[in-house]
């Protein structure tokens, strides 16, 4: 690896560990209660490189989120052409999550509940979601022959996705739940392929 990949690679490995650092203190902490400074000093680094990487501590923590979606285009565009598209959304989306089949930590789910109140970070999460189902639907145009910018389906499909994904992690931390996230997103995105029919009464 060149000079230039290697300083690359470091800036990736410099903003990863802000971003753990920033969700991981404000969970345990309070969003609140956790500063530039002290985010910075955990991941090793000084506030001037955190504000090189960040704008602000909500960027920060909604960092890791977004870059996982982003990298679903990758993945989506990785899968067999002739694979359904509904499958090769459900199976990229099941290998970006590696939970072990563990149950989440109900503490660490009540932090991150309490976090998600905080309007900076809804705010943020909101905004980059938008951003990752853009990058998503043109990967979806191209595997179904179509114009993203133009086409409702590509759009429409990247915005339902992300929104099981979304339903898929609140089920998987609800108390009680015994199925990997793996597996509830496969159910979620299941259903969707199936087009949502009415459950029998």
């Amino acid at each position: 690896m060149g000079t230039e990949g290697l300083r690359e690679r470091k800036k990736e490995q410099t903003r990863a560990a802000l971003s753990w650092a920033a969700l991981r203190l404000s969970v345990e902490r309070g969003y609140r209660n956790v500063l530039v400074e002290d985010i910075a000093a955990d991941a090793g680094v000084s506030p001037r490189t955190f504000n090189n990487y960040f704008a602000s501590k909500a960027e920060a923590i909604v960092w890791r989120h977004i870059n996982r979606a982003k990298a679903m285009s990758g993945l989506l565009r990785d899968r067999p052409r002739d694979e359904p598209l509904w499958t090769a959304l459900a199976e990229a989306s099941a290998s970006l999550v590696d939970d072990g089949g563990v149950p989440p930590d109900p503490d660490w789910v009540a932090g991150v509940r309490l976090m998600l109140t905080e309007p900076e970070v809804l705010g943020e999460v909101l905004r980059r979601t938008v951003e990752a189902e853009r990058t998503l639907a043109e990967a979806i145009a191209e595997r179904t022959g179509m114009d993203a910018g133009k086409d409702l389906y590509p759009r429409l499909v990247a915005a339902a996705l992300s929104a099981a994904q979304r339903v898929a992690s609140e089920q998987w931390m609800q108390e009680g739940n015994d199925l990997s996230m793996a597996a509830c997103l496969r159910e979620a995105i299941g259903q969707l392929a199936a087009g949502l029919p009415e459950p029998p009464h």
